[in-house]
């Protein structure tokens, strides 16, 4: 299972993260990211790509048991 968290004062809104899981990612009017899923059980290669690829780097993930 992974556990997926975010820190919204670092996202920079680049969209990254909604177009590589959008299942799990969304942004706000701002367009600041938004976290619709912190378990997610779909998506999950996203979810990851997401964190490396993230400039503001506002998402953080660990696997759990």
């Amino acid at each position: 299972m992974m556990q997926v968290t975010i820190e919204p004062d670092r996202c920079v809104g680049s969209g990254q993260c909604v177009m590589l899981a959008p299942a799990v990612f969304d942004q706000d009017d701002d367009g600041i990211v938004i976290l619709l899923d912190d378990k997610p059980t779909t998506e999950l290669d996203g979810v990851r790509e997401s964190v490396k690829v993230c400039p503001g780097r506002a998402i953080l993930s660990a696997d759990t048991a």
